[in-house]
């Protein structure tokens, strides 16, 4: 006898709402003709289902997007980064206490060495033919950051290994839930044939048809509910065995909407604009402008503080992470919410002088400026003007009618080629291909959980009139 199961997967949503109510529609007509075919169904998301950029996710602390998984009744779900580091310790580990889903996570520890009592490392899924799925939920470890919070994450290989070996016996197939990334998904195909099926995330791409590497189908669903994912499994249920298994997306860009969703994500949007409306953090007396392009004073505001947070010999903050301006009146968490949504932290890495000449040098480039930023937790357009705190640069206009950089003084004095400098700054010049002195830089502190904003409304605090 053949037993069927469909599976359902979404990922890396990061709060864009817009789709949801075509997913919600699509998962729901899905469940019913399932149900009407007598086959098993299940629906799983792989991670980074909350940004903060979102003001329903920032005002609810991610709380509301795990009520949104209870309403179209997923079944599992493990963290991305995104749940895992852009909040504190006490909002991830009250985030799930409402969840009518199993959270599985195997690689993830509290303060005290345990497993997080909201989730497991793996369940084993019983069809109604007695064939048994091990489910294992496995996330990126980003070891320092986890660190800082009060988390321990371990080596989610190792983490495999030990769980398969656990596993071993007790199941018919195995299943990962994977927010690691292409490239360990594809190492772990080669080096885990016991993965029948894994389910990516993370690095957002798209296997339209799926990719087998030898015994494992590896799928994605790209990002933001552009796609869902959808896996069919045949198993025969007397030999107790997979079969075939096979993978495909679903575009949701002319799906049909549930107007049901729709009207609950307006109400839930309305709401949580209120909350952050009524945290109102001061009164400022003068206007704090914004501009991409050259430095104001919200930008000099901005480097000003985080120089003082982190306590460097100089800060370097771009203006494009300041997306508009303050006017005279009443600051609210809704508009530093809405001027600086990215979840980023405070950092401070140590350089040579002649390194951070560098780095001043390329970021003055026209090209730098205008750079169109997407990922690493930016959610504005471009990245800006380069804006210091403690570093004066003189220009001279060349005959290739553009400004180059003559001078570079620090804190008054000339720069140092062979001094090493602190310099306070923002975590995603730590990650990517933006400043490469930066990424490689051997000592780096990062600061958290306060993301921008934080420091922003601490400083707003100070010089503005508290209410």
């Amino acid at each position: 006898m053949i037993e069927t199961l469909h599976i359902y997967h979404t990922n890396d949503l990061h709060s864009h709402f817009d789709r949801w109510p075509k997913i919600t529609k699509y998962i729901t007509e899905m469940r019913q003709l399932h149900k009407q075919n007598h086959e098993e169904m299940l629906l799983l998301d792989i991670g980074d289902h909350i940004d903060r950029f979102h003001p329903i996710s920032e005002a609810s602390h991610g709380k509301i997007n795990v009520e949104l998984l209870n309403q179209l009744q997923y079944d599992y779900a493990t963290i991305g980064n995104n749940e895992g580091i852009t909040m504190s310790y006490e909002h991830l580990d009250t985030l799930y206490d409402n969840a009518e889903f199993k959270v599985l996570l195997a690689n993830l520890f509290d303060r005290n060495g345990n497993l997080p009592n909201w989730a497991k490392p793996y369940d084993i899924h019983v069809l109604p033919s007695g064939f048994r799925i091990g489910i294992i939920g496995l996330t990126v470890h980003y070891i320092a950051l986890y660190k800082l919070l009060g988390w321990n994450i371990k080596n989610p290989l190792v983490v495999l290994q030990e769980t398969l070996d656990e596993l071993k016996d007790k199941t018919d197939m195995i299943l990962l839930m994977s927010h690691l990334g292409i490239n360990d998904d594809e190492q772990i195909a080669r080096e885990f044939p016991e993965v029948d099926v894994l389910l990516g995330a993370h690095t957002h791409h798209l296997f339209e048809e799926g990719k087998r590497i030898n015994n494992t189908l590896l799928c994605c669903a790209q990002k933001y509910g552009n796609y869902i994912g959808h896996v069919t499994l045949k198993i025969d249920t007397e030999q107790k065995k997979l079969f075939e298994s096979t993978a495909a997306v679903i575009s949701t860009k002319s799906l049909p909407e549930s107007t049901e969703t729709n009207e609950i994500l307006s109400q839930y949007l309305e709401e949580s604009t209120q909350v952050l409306q009524n945290d109102v953090i001061a009164k400022i007396k003068q206007p704090l402008k914004s501009d991409w392009f050259s430095e104001t004073s919200f930008s000099r505001l901005l480097a000003q503080v985080l120089r003082e947070w982190c306590e460097g010999d100089i800060s370097m903050v771009n203006a494009g992470l300041l997306l508009d301006s303050l006017p005279i009146g009443y600051v609210t968490r809704e508009d530093l919410h809405r001027i600086c949504p990215h979840p980023i932290n405070p950092c401070k890495v140590w350089l040579k002088g002649d390194e951070l000449k560098e780095i001043i040098l390329q970021a003055n480039t026209e090209e730098m400026v205008n750079l169109k930023i997407k990922g690493l937790g930016f959610r504005g357009e471009v990245m800006g003007k380069m804006v210091y705190d403690g570093v004066e640069i003189e220009t001279t206009k060349l005959s290739d009618g553009l400004n180059h950089i003559t001078d570079i003084k620090i804190n008054g004095h000339e720069l140092e080629p062979d001094r090493t400098y602190s310099i306070a700054t923002v975590d995603m010049f730590t990650f990517g291909l933006l400043f490469p002195g930066i990424r490689d830089a051997k000592d780096k502190k990062y600061f958290m959980p306060e993301l921008l904003r934080d420091l922003l409304a601490e400083k707003i605090k100070e010089i503005g009139q508290m209410v």
